[in-house]
Formats: structure tokens, C-alpha cells, sequence
């Protein structure tokens, strides 16, 4: 196994150019703040039919500093509240994040070879903003949520089967059902790269550092 695994890693390529258009980026372009530039690249991603752009990567911290990381979906990002994600707080992230409350995001974009990172302090929105969060989203969307008991240990497959049904009816009949433990969270970012990959391998990587009122603009070697 850990041969053909090698040789399968050998055979891959990324950035085959029959799928991926390598876009110039002019980093003496970019708008002034992050959060414009972000909405630019997110709106291109969607337009060369990146696969879910709105996933990212969440890293995370426990109370012994070791990190964690997982998938989770994009809910909004604005200049007040920053970048905002969601979750149960009772879960493994809701219970780093109250323990720790500093993250970091991910987006990876492979049909442009684009990369975004961000890292900063994260805070909760108010219960009532995070309860109107969830209940704008699908029905099945509510229905996993009202399921709760995220990253607890799970009986067996026909436990989280019947739990699941039983939600699924509920959040049909009731599609106001309160979720108490459903929390928005929101990264405000001190940083933010933005890494555009070139067929050279001359990737430009530009950082934006928070700077009191303003944010500074630098470039990063490859």
C-alpha cells in the first residue's frame, strides 16, 4: 500500500493547464484593504466554476496549544464583524475557540492556483443573530443542527439514524425550532495573504498586516 500510495503521489500534477487558468496578479493593484480584494477573488472563483469557494479550512487551538483543523463553510465576511463561520459551541472548535479564542482560515481556489489566509481574535455574534443565522439556511441545514451532540462518540450508525429522522420531521413541522447551542462566530483577521501560483513557480504572495486604523501592505517571498 504505502508503495502504490508513493507512486499515485509521483504521478499527480497540480495546475494542469487543461483546467486551471493561472491568472496574472499585479500586487500594486490591490485595493488598499483586504476585504475588496477578497470579494474579487471569491466572485472569479465562482465564475471559473471553482467547486464549493465558500469552504475553508478552520485552524483552531486546545487548551495545551495543540493545533486542530477541519472544513467548514463561509457565512458572511463585511468590515464590522470580519469573517464569520458557524457552529454548536459545545462542539470540539466551539470549545477551543471559548478556550482560545484566536483562529485561523484557509481558502485554497485550484482553478486559479489561489490561496487566501487569515489569522486573527474571534468573537461570537449575539444569540438572536446566530438562531436568524440558522434558520435562514436549508431545512436539512437545521435539521443536522437540531441532531446537536457534534464531536461526541456515537453509539453506532443506526443511533445517529433514528436521531437524524427524528430531527428531519421536527425541522419540517417546526422550521423556527430554537437551537441554543448554534453559534456564529466572527475571525476579525490582523492578517491576510493572498497568494496568486505562477507556471514559473514565481508565486506573488501579498500580506496585509492590520495597522490601527489601516492595514499595511507588504510582498512575501515564494
Amino acid at each position: 500500500m504505502g508503495t502504490d500510495l508513493h507512486e499515485l503521489l509521483r504521478s499527480l500534477r497540480v495546475w494542469d493547464p487543461a483546467v486551471t487558468d493561472l491568472p496574472p496578479f499585479d500586487p500594486d493593484a490591490a485595493p488598499a484593504e483586504p476585504l475588496a480584494l477578497f470579494g474579487r477573488w471569491f466572485a472569479e472563483a465562482v465564475a471559473a466554476g471553482q467547486p464549493e469557494p465558500h469552504t475553508m479550512s478552520l485552524a483552531t487551538a486546545d487548551t495545551d496549544g495543540l493545533p486542530d483543523v477541519r472544513t467548514v463553510m463561509l457565512h458572511d465576511a463585511d468590515d464590522e464583524h470580519g469573517w464569520t463561520f458557524a457552529t454548536h459551541a459545545t462542539s470540539r472548535k466551539g470549545r477551543q475557540l471559548a478556550a482560545r479564542p484566536y483562529a485561523a482560515l484557509g481558502f485554497y481556489w485550484p482553478a486559479q492556483g489561489r490561496q487566501i489566509r487569515l489569522r486573527g481574535p474571534v468573537t461570537t455574534a449575539p444569540p438572536e443573530q446566530s438562531q436568524a443565522d440558522l434558520h435562514a439556511r436549508s431545512t436539512g441545514a437545521l435539521a443536522a443542527a437540531l441532531v446537536g451532540h457534534q464531536s461526541e462518540l456515537l453509539g453506532s450508525v443506526e443511533e445517529l439514524a433514528d436521531s437524524s429522522q427524528a430531527a428531519w420531521d421536527r425541522a419540517r413541522q417546526e422550521p423556527d425550532a430554537p437551537v441554543p447551542t448554534w453559534t456564529l462566530y466572527r475571525l476579525r483577521p490582523d492578517e491576510v495573504e493572498f497568494f496568486q501560483g505562477d507556471a514559473q513557480r514565481r508565486h506573488v504572495r501579498l500580506i496585509y498586516r492590520r495597522a490601527e486604523a489601516t492595514w499595511l501592505k507588504e510582498l512575501l517571498w515564494p
